[in-house]
């Protein structure tokens, strides 16, 4: 109503206009040609209002339809990609349905979520993807899809992680891919020195046998950073801060790095032994 108001007002203005400057021209108010002029003034602008208008029209239903075409060329590869295609379109229909009746914090957050989401899809395209801290949820959703193995080191700088509340999922998970899909999960505690082999160490190592995880203990006075294998394609790696605490979450994807922490963890596990056998005498190894 308010656009075909203001055409309304145009056209008038525009027929009116030209009444007046053919009349001012024109001294003869006989003469027809006023009102032809104005009529077809008027018309005229009532025309290129309705011409601008399709354009845009036109222009909005053009991008509309580019968008689409977009759309299913995108849906057509997710068809024949792993990823099932239904699981895009409940995301694509939820972040819609939160569009149109969330409030102003509700879209915020889902818009933050997904721009986590497309950075973390680009990311493991690229081969790698990182995030400040620990990140918990990356650890037990990845252990929840590992199929066959899961090879892990502990050192000192996660030791308080194992008394926390995400390592409790944490293990439940593990138990999990255990019991389930048959995962084998080797765990390999790494201390710098013979004395660190205590009794909380002990009740550590006892904890993850009771769920069912290989466990050995290595000593070994050179660094070793906290990674995890999983089915030996993807790493998940913390490194430590100034303080020892974990700095940042690494996902390694790379056939090359993946490799190289395979044949790490391997040759760290072959030198390990298991508790039983560390406990009486214990030999520091150097790499």
């Amino acid at each position: 109503m308010p656009k075909m108001f203001w055409r309304i007002v145009i056209t008038a203005g525009a027929a009116g206009g030209a009444f007046l400057l053919t009349s001012i021209l024109d001294q003869d108010d006989g003469n027809i040609w006023q009102w032809v002029a104005s009529i077809v003034i008027g018309s005229a602008a009532l025309i290129v209002q309705f011409l601008i208008d399709f354009g845009e029209r036109f222009e909005k239903v053009d991008r509309r339809f580019n968008e689409i075409l977009a759309a299913t060329e995108l849906f057509s590869q997710v068809d024949g990609s792993v990823l099932r295609s239904d699981e895009v379109s409940r995301l694509v229909l939820g972040y819609t349905k939160v569009r149109e009746q969330g409030g102003d914090i509700v879209q915020a957050f889902a818009e933050k979520e997904l721009a986590d989401l497309a950075k973390l899809m680009e990311g493991l395209a690229k081969g790698s993807e990182d995030r400040p801290g620990e990140n918990h949820e990356w650890l037990i959703n990845l252990t929840d899809c590992a199929k066959m193995t899961l090879d892990a080191t502990s050192t000192s700088v996660d030791r308080d992680f194992w008394f926390s509340g995400p390592a409790e999922r944490y293990l439940v998970a593990q138990e999990k891919a255990i019991k389930r899909r048959g995962v084998e999960i080797r765990r390999l505690f790494i201390v710098k020195e013979p004395h660190e082999v205590n009794e909380d160490l002990r009740e550590l190592c006892e904890e993850h046998r009771r769920h069912g995880i290989d466990v050995r203990i290595a000593v070994r006075s050179r660094k070793v950073n906290d990674f995890i294998i999983f089915d030996g394609e993807l790493c998940y790696e913390t490194a430590p801060d100034l303080q020892s605490n974990p700095d940042g979450t690494w996902l390694r994807g790379e056939q090359e790095h993946v490799e190289d922490r395979v044949n790490q963890f391997n040759e760290l596990w072959s030198e390990a032994r298991e508790l039983e056998a560390v406990l009486p005498t214990v030999t520091t190894s150097e790499t």
